[in-house]
This record gives structure tokens, C-alpha cells and sequence, in this order.
């Protein structure tokens, strides 16, 4: 893979989870210098230490990721409803408006939202509480990119069916509910970390420097 973000800085948050890995083993491999940070971002005050600590970003990959018990939203909390969005969306408007104010100034970068193919996609199994929080990221970041383009160019993946260690677990993996929503994917297998991290390195690179506010589904053909 060519050098093409040679020396470019980007920030990519929670790398230990989700696709983390892959994440910035791809964009190291495309020459950039990875800030790979692993701190929780639900504190209020935590987004606005990591880019102040982060300094120049060029690209901010805004991974988010937690775990949840899959339930009917008639037995949904208000404390799970409450986590979900502190974990997924609250902490992406506070990267974003860390990171906005030098990108404006420069009048350039690039932020990518790892959201989840369950925003695009209704499906049974209890997902609803999690799959809104993962559409209030997508709602979020179209608004976002026409605030701030032409200069700033904010985009999204929608991801499932990849194999990591947050959703797909290799415990996970080897259950009969696993086999079960696999028959769902036409891919017939999971993707790799490496094929998400390639399609964020497509949204943060010069390739889509005519992409606003889109959402790129990395599904297996989930999402169709």
C-alpha cells in the first residue's frame, strides 16, 4: 500500500476496541502517524483532553464502541438508553467540536464516524435502544458535513458482520445465534478489521474529496 497520508496525523479513539486494530494497522501501513488512544470517552471532559494532548489532527476515525444486551424496547431502561448515548453519541459531538476549530482554520481534515449498519438496516433481535444511538451518530455527522464543506469533509461507515473482539467476540462466534444471523450476510462470512480500516482510509484520503455527509456500509451486502 503507497505512503499516500505520509505525514499526515490521525487521531483514531478507542483503538482497543471494535476495529481499532485494524484500523491503525492500515493507516500506519498508509504512512500516517497514528495517535492510537484506548481512554473512555463517556467522561464530559475526556474529548476535549484527548485532542488538546493529540495537538495537530488531520484526520480524526471517531471509533466508538460498546457493549450491550441485546432486549425488547419494551423492557429498555432509561439507565441503558442513557448509556448507550453516552458511550456512542455524545462522546462523537465532543471529539467533533475538539477537533473542528483547527480544521476550519486550516481549512482542511477529514473525520470518519465508525457507525454501525444497524442505523440503516431494522432487524428483530432487541436492537433498538443500541441501533438509535448508532442513528443519532449518522443524523449527527450529515448535518455536521454540510455545516463545515467545502474545506472539512465528514463522512461515515455503517459496519457489521466484522470480526472483532466488542460485537463478534470468538466466544460469540461459536454460538447457534451466531450461525443464525450469518445466514443473514450474502458475504457468508465476516469481514476482517483490515477490509473496515481500508474502507475508512478510502473516506480519509484524497479519493473522497468530493464526499459529503455519506455513509459507506461495510456489511457483507447487509446493506443493500
Amino acid at each position: 500500500m503507497s505512503a499516500r497520508l505520509a505525514g499526515r496525523r490521525v487521531l483514531v479513539t478507542q483503538a482497543d476496541e471494535c476495529c481499532g486494530e485494524g484500523i491503525v494497522e492500515v493507516f500506519r501501513e498508509a504512512g500516517a502517524h497514528v495517535i492510537a488512544d484506548t481512554r473512555d470517552l463517556s467522561p464530559p471532559l475526556a474529548a476535549d483532553a484527548l485532542v488538546r494532548e493529540a495537538g495537530h489532527v488531520d484526520v480524526l476515525i471517531a471509533n466508538l464502541a460498546v457493549p450491550f444486551k441485546a432486549g425488547p424496547a419494551i423492557d429498555g431502561s432509561d439507565d441503558e438508553m442513557q448509556r448507550l448515548m453516552e458511550a456512542l453519541y455524545y462522546p462523537l459531538h465532543r471529539l467533533v467540536r475538539a477537533v473542528l476549530p483547527q480544521m476550519i482554520e486550516r481549512r482542511s481534515g477529514k473525520i470518519v464516524v465508525a457507525g454501525s449498519a444497524n442505523a440503516l438496516r431494522g432487524r428483530p433481535g432487541g436492537v433498538a435502544m443500541y441501533a438509535a444511538a448508532r442513528g443519532a451518530q449518522l443524523a449527527y455527522m450529515r448535518n455536521v458535513a454540510l455545516e463545515v464543506a467545502p474545506n472539512v469533509h465528514v463522512n461515515a461507515t455503517a459496519q457489521t458482520f466484522i470480526d472483532n473482539p466488542t460485537y463478534f467476540s470468538a466466544a460469540y462466534q461459536q454460538t447457534e445465534e451466531f450461525r443464525v444471523r450469518l445466514a443473514e450476510c450474502p458475504a457468508g462470512r465476516l469481514g476482517t478489521q483490515r477490509e473496515c480500516g481500508q474502507a475508512m482510509l478510502f473516506l480519509a484520503g484524497p479519493e473522497s474529496d468530493f464526499m459529503y455527509g455519506q455513509t459507506l456500509p461495510v456489511a457483507g451486502g447487509w446493506v443493500t
